[in-house]
């Protein structure tokens, strides 16, 4: 690129054209198909003009109205890249509360549901997304409420699993056991919990032994370990941990390494409600059967971001 050329172009198109030469320098494919691109974001949080604050502090307030351009940005990147990025997993609070008790509210009305979706449609993508605490209100609107709306407007389950080339990719749903259940002892929204339908569920799918990554909206930490005598979540994810690659959540909206303590790799990732560049980058080899954290250099751990995946200008 000659100064002139360099002249011409927009900050926009500059940071693109950039962008696309760090991912095929950092993505260089040696064998076709041999290896695949996906993408995490979590915590998005979108809201609408139903939309009644303020939050608990004034950066929580500020940062709600800014969740659709931020969004926005992250899909942008993501959408730029080549090779292309194949899939999106979005790992909760897809968009924030809810403003009406009242089911036929969602379809008289334009809501966060609907801005969610044509934000999520906006990838060149499919956007698979789990369930975060905000898309529940409970105990204000029941989970079965939740669950017809997600069936009806996003066609999605509480929870289930995705195969794609080998590789399996599976939403959980810490929402369904009885810290969730209001008429339970054990209630405490505060704790994560599964149900043993579910847990039944997941090991069916790890019994199949594909590698597979495991996202769910709570940290592992903040998840009941076992809830049915000895049976639970903690002794799946040791037991099967050479299955599980990588286990990823969100809540905390912060980068956050819980290297292997609880078997297999477990992160924690920001928002991109607080950070645009709250991203995550894989890319997938399928003949080595190893992943890969592209731009986990430029995470800023323990904080809410990460440094934007551009070139640098000097390079």
């Amino acid at each position: 690129m000659n100064r002139r050329q360099f002249s011409s172009l927009g900050a926009g198109a500059l940071g693109a054209a950039l962008t696309q030469q760090l991912w095929a320098r950092e993505t260089q494919v040696v064998s076709a198909g041999r290896y695949f691109y996906f993408a995490v974001v979590a915590d998005t949080h979108i809201i609408d003009p139903f939309y009644k604050g303020p939050e608990n502090s004034p950066e929580d307030t500020e940062s709600v109205f800014l969740t659709s351009k931020r969004l926005t940005s992250a899909r942008e990147l993501i959408n730029s890249l080549q090779p292309k990025i194949e899939k999106v997993f979005l790992v909760g609070d897809y968009f924030h509360d809810y403003p009406s008790k009242d089911y036929d509210f969602y379809f008289q009305n334009k809501t966060r549901l609907d801005y969610a979706k044509e934000l999520t449609d906006g990838f060149t993508m499919p956007v698979h997304v789990g369930f975060g605490n905000h898309d529940y209100s409970v105990p204000d609107v029941s989970r079965e409420m939740s669950h017809r709306l997600f069936a009806a407007k996003f066609q999605l389950k509480p929870y289930y699993a995705i195969d794609h080339k080998g590789w399996k990719f599976i939403h959980l749903n810490n929402a369904l056991g009885s810290s969730w259940t209001p008429t339970s002892n054990d209630y405490n929204l505060d704790v994560g919990s599964y149900g043993e339908e579910q847990l039944n569920w997941f090991e069916s799918q790890l019994r199949e032994h594909k590698p597979t990554f495991v996202f769910t909206h709570f940290p592992l930490w903040q998840c009941t370990p076992t809830e049915v005598k000895d049976y639970g979540l903690h002794p799946l994810l040791r037991q099967y941990q050479e299955t599980i690659q990588l286990v990823v959540t969100g809540h905390w909206h912060k980068w956050i390494d819980f290297a292997h303590t609880f078997g297999p790799q477990h992160y924690v990732m920001a928002a991109t409600r607080y950070d645009e560049n709250a991203y995550m980058l894989m890319e997938v080899d399928t003949q080595k059967q190893t992943w890969r954290f592209v731009n986990a250099g430029l995470v800023e751990w323990s904080t809410h971001y990460s440094r934007p995946y551009r070139l640098n200008l000097r390079s």
